[in-house]
């Protein structure tokens, strides 16, 4: 016997119903970005970068049967796109239904927004003037993009690395056994296994933040063609150069139809960088939860399993190392895609591009994660002692390096035969460096070493950061 359920219908959107976790499961951490990202944010700056075109070509002389616009007329234009809102956003939706076109649909907007007016009225047919639809979509995901990041994707990234200098000086002198290759290997300390993360991080995000977010604004083919041959009199490269270095994006001068998108793969793969050194953190952090070097402080209304009891997962680092995956994955294709382009334009970045909201969505869910696990962990020295003090082998590498200096040509040799495979204690070692031709001064130097002392200047790197 079969089992069905009854089928629903279409139930209205919500945080349960949305088919997209980053505006469902995740939407509280996403909500900063729905202003930038969404489909509102896009057609917000359309309707900003229509505005400034519009004005720009009201200010430049040469462009005559457009008079200047007075100080409240100027006023008005600007203040369609200040006082942009949700109502506003419907109603262009509401216009693409008739027109099946986007960006068409911003521009009949802004007919009607300044109708009534009988001074903007003659500015009309001047609105998306000499435009194709990619001069208004490139500069709009260049604010976009510009905006999630400096706004609100930084920022929580900037959190992470105070938060991890924080505890790279915390933990700067708390010695910890390595293990290169998953083997015991020279100690170190867990402030200096974080600063390392620390300066990987600032180096990546301080790239990420540089990338030049570029804009171009010259046609259909990228020439000014009608531009030219409307009023050949006017400078429209310099014009257009103005207005996208006033939006505080770069001006691209040579472009097809496209802007080429080469600085949104360069953003793409900045960003993808910051994230696999994330998804290194996490993972390196899950497995010392595992070995028990950190412990997670419990929140006890928290359950960490159905079924058993004990368990204090360290879910958040999973979390994170799950959605900076899910990011780098669209970061990646953004990045090999977009750039490519069929002869002058073809339609095939369009939709690949209303995806960018997403990857970084779905970093800032990460960032979130990590921050809050992070905040969770507690450094378990017993445990640190513990595994350091069983592995009294670790210490063949100073004692052959000390060999070495005293002249003693097979020191590495002489130590593997003692140490590789086998099972090494402290009088082992100790009774080993007693007979070795080296000076007193040197066997004494060894003799005072043990695991959790030899630390090289791990402790003074980790403060550093």
């Amino acid at each position: 016997m079969s089992v069905k359920m009854r089928k629903l219908e279409n139930p209205a959107l919500s945080t349960l119903t949305a088919v997209s976790p980053l505006d469902g499961r995740y939407a509280g951490h996403t909500s900063a970005l729905r202003a930038i990202v969404s489909e509102f944010g896009l057609i917000r700056y359309r309707v900003l970068i229509e505005t400034q075109w519009l004005l720009a070509l009201a200010a430049e002389p040469r462009v005559l049967g457009l008079e200047p616009f007075s100080p409240a007329a100027g006023a008005r234009v600007s203040a369609i796109a200040e006082e942009f809102d949700l109502c506003a956003a419907q109603r262009v939706k509401d216009i693409e239904r008739e027109t099946n076109h986007d960006v068409k649909a911003v521009e009949y907007f802004l007919r009607e927004a300044i109708a009534d007016d009988k001074e903007l009225s003659a500015a009309v047919p001047f609105i998306h003037f000499a435009c194709t639809s990619e001069d208004i979509n490139n500069l709009a995901y260049s604010l976009m993009l510009r905006d999630a990041r400096d706004q609100v994707l930084l920022p929580e990234l900037r959190r992470i690395i105070e938060t991890l200098q924080e505890s790279a000086h915390a933990l700067a002198g708390c010695s910890m056994l390595s293990r290169t290759h998953g083997q015991t290997a020279t100690p170190t300390t867990l402030g200096k296994e974080i600063a390392n993360v620390v300066v990987r991080l600032e180096r990546q995000l301080s790239g990420w933040e540089a990338v030049a977010l570029r804009g171009k604004l010259n046609g259909a083919v990228g020439n000014y063609n009608a531009h030219v041959v409307a009023y050949p009199q006017v400078e429209w490269p310099a014009l257009a150069e103005r207005l996208v270095t006033d939006l505080g994006l770069e001006f691209n001068s040579h472009t097809t139809q496209i802007e080429p998108h080469d600085c949104i793969a360069e953003f793409c793969d900045a960003l993808s960088r910051v994230n696999t050194i994330l998804i290194d953190l996490c993972r390196d952090i899950w497995t010392y939860i595992s070995l028990g070097y950190f412990r997670q402080r419990k929140l006890d209304n928290e359950v960490g399993s159905s079924t058993m009891p004990h368990k204090v997962n360290p879910i958040d680092f999973e979390n994170a190392e799950g959605n900076l995956g899910l990011a780098n994955a669209l970061l990646e294709h953004l990045a090999r895609k977009l750039p490519l382009s069929r002869l002058q334009r073809d339609l095939t970045d369009s939709t690949v591009l209303r995806n960018v909201g997403s990857a970084v969505a779905y970093c800032q869910i990460a960032a979130r994660s990590l921050q809050r696990g992070l905040g969770k962990l507690e450094a378990v020295e017993s445990r640190l002692s513990a595994d350091l003090d069983s592995a009294w082998e670790v210490l063949a590498e100073p004692i052959q390096t000390v060999m070495r200096a005293h002249g003693i040509a097979d020191s590495y040799e002489q130590l593997k035969q003692l140490t590789r495979g086998n099972v090494i204690d402290r009088e082992t070692l100790q009774h080993f460096i007693k007979d070795l031709a080296i000076p007193d001064s040197a066997k004494t130097q060894l003799l005072q070493l043990s695991p959790a002392g030899y630390i090289g200047l791990a402790a003074t790197l980790a403060k550093d950061v």
